[in-house]
């Protein structure tokens, strides 16, 4: 499958299990999430997950979390993910992950997924991680990301790990809050930042940041497209065209789910392909 074969480029996909069956993710954060969610979809490995995107003419960006150090839990190994997605280059693009908290080692890290692996982007969720993305203790690790030009994906608003359990799993929703990555994105102009998901209840905020700083994008993972608000759809249809980005945030929602949903919004043929496809090429450097 070519670049020219596919529909479009799912921004936002989780690899929760691996061949020996160990789970990125702790029992109690995937029952939440599935409750959070209503999704019956299984956990897929990464060849797995390439022969479902194949089969529906789609890429996808693929990844895992590393919450070590704040739940206790191993992720799933970065360096299988990049593996499966060289076994799958047409259909998966792997991003790496570090744990924030792991000071000097995370950038170690970093350097050795981006020169050594050769991911494509980094992933973090900093209400999971339990991280404050705006404390300049970070900068040294955005600027080892920025220095590179890779992009990072950030999680922004509520989430369903650790919905509905006591204290949320002690999990911090203002964690997330975009605000903090504009801080992030105002030391780093040349460090890409991808907004995850409508930032319930910070919608707003997420639009503005996009607005004002160049190097913000937004990805639409993780609500059907059908419950974005009206000032979402407004800028996506119109000023922010240009920066918003598919994304599923499979297997919480399908790929499916997502795009027969999209289309309902009937944006138009230019925003379709734009937010399907041209953006996410134009981001990742697909086309070099």
């Amino acid at each position: 499958m070519t670049l020219d074969d596919i529909r479009g480029i799912d921004t936002h996909v989780h690899i929760q299990v691996d061949d020996t069956g160990h789970h990125g993710a702790s029992r109690e954060q995937l029952e939440a999430m599935d409750r959070y969610f209503g999704s019956s979809e299984p956990a897929r490995t990464v060849d797995e997950t390439a022969a479902y995107y194949r089969e529906r003419r789609l890429m996808a960006v693929v990844f895992t979390v590393d919450a070590t150090t704040n739940t206790g839990h191993r992720p799933n190994s970065v360096d299988d993910i990049v593996a499966g997605a060289r076994r799958n280059a047409d259909t998966l693009i792997a991003f790496g992950t570090v744990d924030p908290l792991q000071g000097d080692a995370a950038i170690d890290e970093i350097r050795r997924q981006a020169d050594e692996l050769g991911v494509r982007g980094f992933k973090f969720h900093p209400t999971v991680q339990g991280f404050d993305p705006s404390d300049p203790a970070y900068a040294p690790m955005f600027a080892e990301i920025e220095q590179r030009r890779l992009p990072i994906v950030v999680h922004t608003g509520q989430t369903g790990v650790g919905a509905g359990m006591p204290g949320g799993l002690g999990y911090r929703l203002s964690l997330s809050d975009p605000m903090l990555l504009d801080d992030v994105a105002a030391r780093h102009p040349e460090l890409p930042i991808i907004l995850a998901h409508p930032s319930v209840p910070w919608q707003d905020e997420a639009i503005s940041i996009a607005t004002h700083k160049a190097n913000v994008w937004i990805d639409l993972s993780g609500w059907s497209p059908k419950y974005f608000s009206p000032a979402l759809v407004r800028a996506t249809r119109t000023y922010l065209k240009h920066k918003m980005l598919f994304g599923s945030d499979f297997p919480a929602l399908t790929p499916d789910r997502w795009l027969k949903d999209f289309a309902a919004l009937e944006l138009g043929e230019e925003v379709e392909r734009l937010v399907l496809r041209e953006n996410a090429i134009r981001l990742l450097g697909l086309d070099v």
